[in-house]
């Protein structure tokens, strides 16, 4: 049986730029918390599954974000790669409650750089 996540508050919608990021450092490594235009809040993991480059100083653009380094294109709602490249990053369950952004840190998983499934 699936335990219930537990939440941890890591700032506010308002801390995020709209169609930017915040990185949040845990234990698990660095978390990249992005926010659309339409306010719509993601987290991944901050490190693109082609050459490891820094998802956070990416540029998002509907609900994607194209890596700095090789212009990889990574879906922010699974973390992962836009065909026809191949990959996947870690994603990490986000929720918004009045405005306060909580992550399900210890639900957590680092990418392999293969598909995100399996």
């Amino acid at each position: 049986m699936d335990q219930p996540i537990k939440w941890t508050a890591v700032g506010t919608v308002e801390d995020i730029p709209r169609q930017g990021s915040r990185v949040v450092k845990t234990d698990g490594g660095s978390i990249a918390l992005f926010r659309t235009v339409k306010d719509e809040i993601f987290a991944l993991e901050d490190r693109c599954p082609h050459g490891g480059g820094p998802l956070s100083q990416g540029i998002v653009h509907g609900a994607r974000v194209t890596c700095p380094l090789h212009n990889w294109v990574i879906e922010l709602a699974s973390g992962e790669a836009v065909g026809p490249d191949e990959g996947c990053t870690g994603h990490c369950p986000v929720r918004v409650v009045d405005g306060v952004v909580h992550l399900g840190l210890a639900a957590f998983r680092p990418g392999r750089g293969g598909g995100c499934h399996g």
